[in-house]
């Protein structure tokens, strides 16, 4: 279970700095990170932590494709944890 944890933990603080790495790239017009990856994050654990980032950085929130997708996969997130905590706790 911890390493589950620490695992749902880790991917949310990636998904989160990747949020604020990607605002500072597009701010000094740099290479940006992939929208695939900042949603591949999402999927698989740290949409939290991307949803967390982009009001607190204010990026992408005027994309349709994020503020409906990140919300829709931390609901996913959250069913499959509790799915498998369950699991792991039985």
């Amino acid at each position: 279970m911890r390493i589950f944890i620490a695992y749902l933990v880790i991917m949310n603080i990636i998904s989160f700095c990747l949020m604020a790495y990607d605002k500072s790239q597009a701010g000094q017009r740099k290479r940006r990170v992939p929208e695939k990856r900042l949603f591949g994050y999402a999927a698989f654990g740290g949409a939290l932590g991307a949803w967390a980032g982009m009001y607190t950085w204010r990026h992408k929130t005027k994309h349709t494709s994020f503020v409906l997708g990140i919300p829709a996969l931390l609901a996913v997130n959250a069913v499959l944890v509790y799915f498998i905590a369950r699991g792991l706790n039985s």
